[in-house]
């Protein structure tokens, strides 16, 4: 029986840039936490579906700044020892609740203690410290598609300068290729942010964002739902999603349902982009409702584990959600045979959504359409602990699917080539659809430093043309701090509330290494010394070259 239509995961991986950073409340422990909750569990599902000859590709980003991350020794020196902590706060748990006589949360915490061992046993053993080799070996067997996204995850369209946008995905795709092996297909705009081509105010055009991954090799990028199809905007965009995206929302008090003009596209089908040979897929709309609605997404089940609450000893998380809007106070005791129970169901659930979906479309269009369900990685396994259960469930049924055939987003792209060319306007996945996350009354003091520093490195990258080999390693260290500068996730922490006084302290010491390299420059010393202690803080994509910021 012909497949009606294919189905891929889009799931976008990434984390600020933490490395040595201290510890709790913020800093590299955001690493270790997405490592042992997120990506050995999908790793783990993934290698556990190619022993059983399960064939079941899936679409990941890893962000160039978090495979650094991931690659760094003294990262993954510092993630053992998370681990081996982990082990034994819950072995520390056992005596304590063995002399309260709470059996069920001194059976959760041999859970625990038995989940972390596993945990950590596929770091050392399964995967030899190397998740990102991990990644690339499945990439290598065919078995899943990895995409890159910008250097530091640059919010690009308020960047001001397009040089900016050079250095960014220039810094990614030598990343990329470092890190995989390969040249780069695809790319995760960061926040699903574009921006159309348009004039400044003095006349001067400035191309669209797909005009930039042209230049770099990169057919595809992924948009959210109204970009493409218009009308009511959903989940992340409207406010409705769990995990910090909502927080933006409780915080200023966005509204949740905004309309904008109907586009003529479908999120089933890619488009080409403009006049270009990029394409864009959009996130589906129904499936994407189903995990990150807080309303009545799946996490949001009574059996699964409560994220929130925390025992006030050990940090471990016991207690499960209960019901809706049961207060922290309230919460029942965690059961992992009942919240297991609840993934088959809804993995059930989601795989016949799918089918359904893709059947609908194809009556009606007579076409194959592709079905692309994206997500941040990290909100399976942290916010939703049974979330990588529950991907593992969903591709296991797909693959035995009559009537759905699981791909990348590359492979349909390349089978199934854009028949139409679409205008997109100028949109994101945060709040309203636009740049409010990023570009608000509390981060909009952000934006002219970075738009200075983007001007000093102009003039920078003009004065030295030939420079020798010292000069040459001060510049690149000082393109390094302008990409660390240009992060989003500084602004995107402050309007979350996450980590606000940390997000600003790190913003701050980036402008600050960033001007004392660029002064020294500009005024034609060779700040060698400075450049290297700044080299040793930072120690990612060793590669850079200072002249990709070019026009």
């Amino acid at each position: 029986m012909p497949k009606i239509g294919a189905f891929t995961f889009v799931l976008h991986s990434h984390l600020p840039y933490c490395r040595m950073a201290g510890l709790w409340p913020h800093g590299e422990e955001w690493i270790h936490e997405a490592a042992a909750e997120s990506y050995i569990p999908l790793l783990n599902a993934l290698y556990d579906l190619r022993e059983r000859g399960i064939s079941a590709p899936l679409t990941i980003s890893l962000t160039p700044v978090l495979a650094e991350q991931l690659a760094d020794a003294d990262i993954q020196v510092h993630f053992e020892q998370y681990l081996n902590d982990k082990i034994e706060s819950a072995r520390r748990d056992l005596p304590r609740f063995e002399m309260a006589g709470e059996a069920s949360r001194r059976s959760l915490a041999n859970f625990y203690l038995d989940w972390y061992s596993r945990v950590l046993t596929s770091f050392a053993d399964r995967f030899h410290r190397d998740l990102v080799g991990a990644f690339r070996t499945l990439q290598e067997e065919g078995r899943i598609e990895v995409v890159t996204s910008a250097a530091t995850h640059g919010y690009l369209p308020l960047l001001s300068r397009d040089e900016s946008i050079s250095l960014q995905l220039k810094t990614a795709v030598s990343s990329y290729r470092r890190q995989m092996g390969r040249n780069p297909r695809a790319v995760w705009l960061p926040e699903c942010a574009y921006r159309p081509a348009s004039r400044t105010a003095s006349g001067v055009l400035r191309p669209g964002l797909e005009e930039f991954l042209q230049r770099n090799g990169l057919s595809l990028f992924f948009s959210d739902t109204q970009a493409v199809e218009g009308g009511e905007l959903s989940g992340v965009a409207a406010g409705h999603a769990i995990g910090p995206y909502g927080q933006v929302v409780q915080r200023y008090g966005f509204p949740l349902q905004v309309s904008g003009p109907k586009q003529p596209g479908s999120s089933y089908q890619p488009y080409y982009v403009g006049q270009s040979q990029v394409a864009v897929l959009a996130r589906n709309r129904a499936t994407g409702l189903q995990v990150w609605s807080a309303d009545w997404g799946y996490p949001g089940e009574a059996a699964y584990r409560e994220f929130h609450k925390k025992d006030g000893i050990s940090g471990m998380q016991y207690w499960r959600v209960s019901g809706a809007r049961v207060d922290l106070g309230q919460k029942e005791v965690y059961e992992p045979e009942k919240a297991q129970q609840r993934v088959q169901e809804h993995a059930d659930h989601f795989a016949h959504l799918v089918e359904n979906l893709l059947a609908d479309f194809h009556r009606e269009s007579g076409r194959v359409g592709i079905l692309a369900a994206n997500y941040d990685t990290e909100l399976f396994g942290h916010w939703w602990f049974e979330g990588m259960d529950w991907v593992r469930e969903v591709l296991q049924r797909l693959a035995n699917s009559s009537q759905v055939e699981l791909t990348t987003s590359s492979e349909f792209l390349t089978r199934h080539p854009p028949q139409e060319r679409v205008n997109l306007p100028e949109t994101s996945w945060g709040a309203g659809g636009g740049h409010f996350t990023w570009d608000n009354a509390d981060t909009h003091w952000m934006w002219e430093p970075i738009h200075q520093a983007e001007e000093q490195m102009a003039r920078l990258v003009a004065r030295y043309r030939s420079p020798a080999a010292d000069s040459r390693a001060a510049l690149n260290q000082t393109a390094r701090e302008l990409l660390l500068l240009q992060s989003s996730d500084w602004p995107f922490l402050v309007s979350t509330g996450q980590a606000k006084e940390y997000s600003i302290q790190r913003f701050r010491s980036h402008l600050d290494r960033f001007g004392q390299l660029a002064h020294a420059l500009e005024i034609g010393q060779t700040p060698t010394l400075l450049a290297h202690e700044f080299w040793q803080l930072d120690r990612l994509f060793e590669d850079i070259d200072y002249t990709w910021f070019e026009a």
